[in-house]
């Protein structure tokens, strides 16, 4: 299976690196190459999560963030990387 991250995932990821890089340096990074391993296990793994606001949701293994995805031509297109902390509300507004 092939993977397309969207841009507004993208932004969701370059968002999430600047909260963690302010945090402690270098921390920003670990968090893109956790992420971007999460996302690219979809290759395999995409499909088999459980669906929430219509999309599938992966958890971050690392990071309490969530990727939504949708799958069509055998392709894992990731629309949201998203702080699971959010208020559910948020998260279901931005997915619309």
């Amino acid at each position: 299976m092939k993977v397309q991250v969207l841009e507004d995932a993208t932004a969701d990821l370059a968002d999430g690196f600047l909260f963690y890089e302010q945090k402690a340096d270098g921390l920003g990074e670990y968090f893109l190459d956790s992420l971007w391993s999460d996302i690219l296990s979809l290759r395999i793994y995409g499909g088999v999560h459980d669906v929430h606001y219509g999309y599938f949701r992966l958890l971050a293994k690392r990071f309490p963030y969530a990727v939504y995805y949708r799958i069509k031509n055998n392709t894992a297109r990731v629309r949201a990387v998203l702080d699971c902390r959010r208020d559910p509300n948020w998260i279901s507004n931005r997915l619309r």
